[in-house]
């Protein structure tokens, strides 16, 4: 008995297809990933211009428990990588005191925070309020 088995290229169109398909799911998944570094990215380059600007607030503070007159501020400071400018407003024992830190990348925070200073030396310094990116 001789049968004879014809197969027309089907298994050939079939192996085709389920490689496009496995590279299509193989680039999707890529894409995915690369996008979820980009995020990670972002975010740590955000959380480094929050920790300048925070820096910035600290610096002001100190300089406020040594002289709570002073108000001039720092301009475009230099803090790690980052840089900050730091601005003092308001009047004794209520001040205003915004603190803006630019990472290396570009990513820019601002903090602005409400401050009470006591009257006598050492100037105890009290936060009233605290805002974050507004």
């Amino acid at each position: 008995m001789n049968t004879k088995q014809e197969n027309n290229g089907s298994v050939l169109l079939m192996t085709v297809f389920v490689i496009a398909l496995m590279s299509a799911l193989v680039m999707g998944i890529l894409q995915i990933n690369t996008e979820e570094i980009q995020l990670m990215q972002n975010q740590v380059y955000a959380a480094q211009a929050l920790a300048v600007a925070e820096a910035g607030l600290n610096d002001a503070f100190a300089q406020i428990r040594a002289n709570s007159s002073w108000t001039s501020g720092f301009t475009s400071k230099l803090f790690e990588d980052g840089r900050y400018t730091v601005t003092v407003t308001g009047s004794l024992p209520n001040r205003t005191i915004v603190s803006i830190g630019t990472s290396s990348q570009g990513f820019v925070a601002k903090l602005e925070a409400n401050i009470t200073v006591s009257d006598e030396y050492p100037y105890i310094i009290r936060i009233d309020s605290l805002r974050i990116n507004e």
